[in-house]
């Protein structure tokens, strides 16, 4: 029965598994491999399945590596970060290039004279810095950025019908609050923002934030706006005169519910400073203007987890009052622990320094062979090195971080990477050339041999039999053309008799 007996011209042809045929599947092997090798009076009498598979497999991983056609690439339009992520399945790399507008390739050369490293975090005497900065502990502390409350920061949700909002404006936090009418009482909703945050083995915190108190009016107080640490923040609230707190649900906004919001009490900051003053920073001047206030050594010696909360009251009790805005900016965290490892002190020096380098440097004792400089320095250029005396530019690959790093002139270029992969990614690609299909077979007889007691004396022949099938799948997969050859040869000015 023909392997294409089941296939029709017309399925191929309008189908999109072109050239496939050249391929077996690796399961094809694994089938045939046992068919073949295993069973009474064969080669090999008795070997389980999930064997086979795991020699099928290592032997598919060998023979990509230096067997087979590598065929994988990846074209990515370079960003400004100047980096290229590896594949996924990446192994090694064949070629770096980049394209020009007529889809013609140009060769980018590796450079060993440059690399991205581990930066050392250091303090202002060039000590080694073994301490942990407060934006470690509290992502997006300076609100650089919008609030997230997957990877910082969470608002309460219960904002109810009214206008008010809350959020990161010019890289401050506001709260905007006006009049509305909740259970029969005018008033403005109080708002939370919060962010657990990991204290294990700190003892003490120190807060130091800008924070704006809206001014007064009619029917509006003074808006009121605190900034601290709280372990209540479970958002099951239970309130007693007698327990006092057991519970605090900061998403809770209404002042006038009989369980009303907690976000406008002082209770919800539980914990103390070594001088027992409670642990947060109020600003109720209603001057509308930033101002500093700062809190010390917060005992968090005895937690885990704690919650930095800000909470924010408009301060408004009647129909008429004007809306307010309050806001906190400029959080520093400041704490007395200690990290046993180096830490990073950023981004290295050095690959600032690469990536950052122009093409129209004119310093003649600088080392920047991505420039023309060269032709300016008759005689000063000792040792140049003729795979950096081009223009394309050049890379190295940081496999540390998984990442090919570009020089400066490579900014926004549409550059290719061939690479190897084992070709056990996926199931789609576990798929053998047919030149090679041999090397396999007798791949995974001499490995199930080698590891078996009673083959060891066929060991031997199949230790050869194997290389000479992989030598052979070489030569096959090669792909020499005759032809091609001659006209290679044409093209240096070599006379071909043939």
């Amino acid at each position: 029965m023909g392997l294409l007996d089941n296939t029709t011209q017309r399925a191929y042809y309008q189908g999109d598994d072109y050239g496939n045929y050249q391929f077996t599947s690796l399961e094809d092997i694994i089938n045939n491999f046992i068919i073949s090798y295993i069973g009474e009076n064969k080669i090999i009498p008795k070997a389980r399945r999930t064997d086979v598979a795991f020699h099928a497999q290592r032997a598919m991983q060998e023979l990509s590596f230096d067997t087979f056609k590598s065929f994988k690439s990846q074209e990515i339009e370079l960003p400004p970060s100047l980096t290229m992520i590896l594949p996924h399945d990446y192994v090694n790399y064949t070629r770096v290039l980049w394209t020009d507008s007529s889809g013609i390739k140009h060769p980018i050369y590796p450079t060993k004279h440059t690399q991205n490293p581990f930066k050392i975090k250091q303090d202002s005497d060039q000590n080694y810095d073994f301490t942990i900065d407060g934006d470690v502990l509290v992502p997006n502390s300076d609100f650089s950025s919008a609030l997230d409350s997957i990877n910082d920061w969470n608002k309460s949700s219960g904002v109810g019908n009214s206008s008010d909002t809350v959020g990161v404006v010019n890289e401050q936090l506001e709260f905007s609050h006006n009049v509305e009418l909740m259970q029969s009482v005018y008033s403005s909703r109080h708002h939370a923002v919060w962010q657990e945050v990991d204290v294990n083995g700190v003892e003490t915190m120190t807060i130091t934030a800008d924070g704006l108190s809206s001014a007064s009016g009619t029917e509006k107080d003074v808006g009121t706006i605190r900034i601290g640490l709280s372990t209540l923040v479970n958002f099951d609230q239970t309130w007693s005169a007698q327990t006092g707190i057991v519970g605090y649900d900061p998403n809770r906004t209404n002042p006038n519910l009989n369980n009303h919001s907690l976000n406008g009490t002082t209770d919800i900051y539980n914990l103390l400073t070594l001088n027992n003053d409670p642990s947060y920073i109020e600003f109720n001047s209603g001057n509308a203007t930033l101002t500093s206030g700062t809190v010390t050594e917060i005992d968090v010696s005895n937690e885990t987890t704690v919650y930095l909360l800000i909470t924010s009251d408009g301060g408004h009790t009647g129909v008429n009052g004007a809306a307010g805005t309050n806001a906190i900016d400029t959080i520093t965290i400041t704490f007395d622990d200690f990290v046993e490892n180096l830490q990073s002190g950023g981004e290295s020096t050095t690959w600032a320094n690469y990536k950052s380098s122009k093409d129209d440097n004119k310093d003649a004792t600088a080392y920047n062979y991505d420039t023309d400089i060269y032709d300016l320095n008759i005689g000063q250029r000792y040792g140049l090195e003729p795979s950096h005396a081009q223009t394309n530019g050049s890379y190295f690959i940081d496999n540390l971080r998984g990442l090919i790093h570009f020089s400066s002139n490579m900014s926004g270029k549409t550059v290719v990477l061939d690479y190897i992969s084992d070709s056990l990614g996926t199931d789609e690609e576990m798929q053998v050339h047919k030149f090679a299909e041999e090397a396999m077979y007798k791949s995974i007889a001499y490995a199930i041999l080698s590891t078996s007691i009673s083959g060891q004396p066929l060991v031997p022949r199949f230790k050869k039999e194997k290389f000479a099938a992989i030598r052979q799948a070489k030569l096959r997969l090669s792909n020499i053309k005759l032809d091609e050859i001659v006209q290679v040869m044409r093209g240096k000015s070599k006379w071909i008799k043939h």
